[in-house]
């Protein structure tokens, strides 16, 4: 996902991955300056301990937020892509 090629402000994000790895990718994407990250809860209204309790994870950049922090967001995703599995582009709005 390559958030600096373009102007969108937010953007959600799925990957399959358990609800602690979802936290430490938003902890660690808040780091960044200019960003703001939360989850989605999960829509399946029954509980099934294999499968991620999110829904997707949103990120946000503030209008102040540069080129230098969009390249910082892509670097933390291509980590967690590499490392977990593709990433799917959920919803985008522009701003």
């Amino acid at each position: 996902m390559q958030t600096r090629q373009d102007n969108k402000l937010k953007y959600e994000i799925r990957f399959s991955v358990p609800l602690a790895v979802y936290k430490e990718i938003a902890a660690h994407l808040c780091q960044v300056e200019g960003v703001e990250t939360g989850l989605y809860p999960a829509r399946s209204p029954e509980f099934d301990y294999n499968q991620s309790q999110v829904g997707a994870l949103w990120i946000q950049y503030s209008q102040s937020a540069g080129l230098e922090s969009r390249e910082q967001v892509d670097q933390i995703l291509a980590y967690y892509q590499n490392r977990y599995g593709k990433l799917e582009e959920v919803h985008t709005e522009v701003g």
